[in-house]
């Protein structure tokens, strides 16, 4: 609905935009507007493809979702960097941008009908099971996109997705590869493990530790960067109120909605199928012998049981129910329309076959009174009204707001109220300021550093707002006292891990060197022991199996192997490999399996390659 108001809008805004330049291009001359405009919403240029501060920003705020969705109740905004992070998210479209550029080079395409498929068989657009435009809007709404915005950040994907599939499939391994990586895939280990569990309970964290963490990490306690914004919200409902319908529109909306009811007819048919078994000459001889049979005085429903082949049908006598007109095959309707009740037809041709066709009953339109309708026709036409009115509020709203400076003058002029939000950061807030499109024009560069007005943003169909900044509420340092908790906590974990470390490496130091003998009971402890161990041994820390693979084969079986490794809650674990036994020969299913995945990391590496090649050549410059 958007694009409409916007398509209506261009003409205005346009024309005032182009005199606006010519005023200025006559008073400074062209190189000075040039120079005063160029690159101030750029963000980055690769191989003259401008990236867009916009772009930028939306980016940024994707990385931002996809942290708080990965560390939930963890996640702390004040611990971000944002300058780290606006620079991983320009690497980011710089890459993508680079790949776009390859694939068009490469001449890879797809069809507006792969596109619109993939979307209608996307099971996040779908409700039971089908597609629905609804739920589609609701998604790409809370993504930030608009259909068409969202319909290119596919196409660019699919795009993306072909290269990445063309240099990937064509990754090449050797025999000699897959029974290398066979062999070292079936080994198994055998070892015996302590674990030193770290308790940060028991570790002492003075104030001056934690004053001292607090001003050497001081860019890490920073309050998020956050506005407070002032909006004009126009809803679609508000407009009811505000017209009418006359009776004579009533009358004539009626007369169109009855006049549209048609007679249903109760229809039954034989059908003969045109086949590979049986020609059209052969059908049509078919349906003739079941007419003269019917003419005879054979019943119907009997020989539609018999002979019809229309397995929907057939077992009830050939009958089909009430239907209107439209339904069947306009050869099929024709002839049932011509026909009077318990009247057979001559034999008909369709797609289908030959049909014997019996009008089994007639059933009349059942005709609404104007009264039962008076309540659905006026809905209906005021509805229409209440679109028309509300486009023309939205572009009437875009356009004040864009001529103003401030949202008085459009608050005035729509008899709207400015509302003002509680304050939110770049990953949002609630009510108006969860939605994405929000999030992302207060904090766009022209409505947050230009003090621009934005443009409507579609809330949903029924709403419409303009957002202004009223205030900037920038980063700045946290005071002590509201993170010397988690201060604490934090260096807690970090002196527990790092006492269990000593206590382990002192332990491996000893049973190297023989001055520790190798023991059941090992400070405290038993060594857990287990043997034949696979690489993805199920009931092991995935780090302790990692490390466990990467250590050295035991010299003999009384010199066992040392190692270690520190799991995620600080814990450190001693690792005492005893041997190492090779595996069974591979089947030749597991070989294929083995030539896919190593086929795969090699195509993986070989577009890695790729996209290296492609920065190295590209000219980019950033702004």
């Amino acid at each position: 609905m958007l694009q409409n108001i916007r398509d209506n809008s261009q003409g205005w805004i346009a024309k005032t935009i182009i005199g606006v330049i010519v005023v200025l291009m006559a008073l400074t001359g062209f190189d000075a507007i040039f120079k005063a405009t160029t690159h101030s919403q750029d963000a980055a240029k690769v191989n003259g493809d401008t990236i867009s501060q916009t772009e930028l920003s939306q980016a940024v705020d994707m990385q931002r979702r996809q942290l708080m969705q990965q560390l939930g109740k963890d996640f702390d905004p004040a611990l971000l960097d944002e300058k780290l992070l606006r620079e991983a998210a320009l690497k980011g479209l710089i890459d993508r941008k680079l790949l776009l550029q390859g694939a068009q080079d490469a001449k890879f395409s797809f069809s507006e009908q792969a596109l619109d498929q993939l979307i209608l068989q996307t099971p996040e657009f779908q409700v039971d099971g089908k597609f629905s435009p609804e739920r589609f809007d609701q998604v790409i709404r809370q993504m930030g996109y608009s259909r068409m915005q969202f319909r290119q950040m596919l196409a660019q994907e699919m795009l993306i997705g072909q290269l990445r599939a063309g240099l990937a499939g064509s990754g090449f391994v050797t025999d000699a590869q897959v029974e290398a990586f066979a062999r070292l895939e079936k080994q198994t280990r055998d070892f015996a493990s302590l674990t030193f569990k770290a308790d940060p309970a028991l570790a002492k964290v003075t104030d001056e530790e934690i004053k001292a963490h607090y001003d050497e990490h001081a860019k890490e306690f920073m309050s998020p960067d956050q506005v407070v914004i002032d909006y004009l919200e126009l809803k679609k409902s508000s407009f009811f109120d505000q017209v009418s319908v006359n009776d004579d529109e009533l009358q004539a909306s009626y007369q169109k909605e009855i006049g549209s009811l048609a007679e249903q007819r109760r229809a039954a048919h034989i059908l003969i199928e045109v086949n590979d078994k049986m020609s059209d000459a052969q059908a049509k001889a078919k349906i003739e012998e079941l007419q003269q049979r019917l003419a005879k005085g054979e019943d119907f429903a009997t020989l539609a049981k018999e002979f019809s082949q229309d397995p929907g049908s057939a077992n009830n006598g050939g009958d089909l129910g009430f239907a209107g007109p439209g339904v069947y095959d306009p050869d099929f309707e024709t002839a049932l329309y011509a026909l009077n009740k318990d009247q057979v037809s001559a034999p008909v041709k369709t797609p289908y076959g030959w049909h014997l066709i019996k009008l089994l009953g007639v059933e009349a339109p059942q005709v609404p009174t104007f009264a039962s309708l008076k309540d659905k026709l006026t809905r209906e036409l005021k509805t229409q009204q209440v679109e028309q009115r509300f486009v023309e509020a939205t572009k009437q709203l875009e356009d004040s707001a864009f001529e103003a400076s401030d949202l008085a003058q459009p608050a005035q002029e729509l008899n709207l109220k400015v509302h003002t939000s509680p304050a939110f950061g770049r990953e949002g807030g609630e009510g108006i300021t969860a939605n994405r499109a929000v999030i992302q024009a207060a904090f766009s560069p022209e409505v947050l550093e230009e003090g621009s007005n934005s443009a409507g943003i579609e809330l949903d169909p029924e709403t419409v707002v303009v957002i202004r900044v009223k205030e900037h509420l920038k980063p700045a340092q946290l005071p002590l006292e509201s993170v010397s908790a988690n201060i604490r906590t934090q260096l807690a974990k970090e002196h527990a891990s790092a006492a269990v470390q000593t206590r382990g490496e002192a332990l491996i130091a000893g049973l190297r060197d023989g001055k520790v003998a190798l023991a059941k009971s090992q400070d405290g402890q038993d060594w857990k022991v287990l043997e034949a161990v696979t690489r993805n041994q199920d009931g092991i820390d995935p780090a302790e199996l990692q490390a466990l693979f990467r250590m050295a084969k035991p010299e003999a079986k009384d010199k066992p192997t040392y190692g270690s490794v520190t799991l995620a809650d600080g814990s450190f674990v001693v690792l005492r490999l005893n041997g190492v036994n090779e595996g069974s020969a591979a089947t030749d299913e597991e070989k294929g399996a083995y030539r896919r995945f190593l086929a795969s990391r090699a195509g993986q590496q070989d577009f890695a390659a790729y996209r290296k090649q492609l920065e190295a050549k590209a000219d980019i410059t950033r702004y």
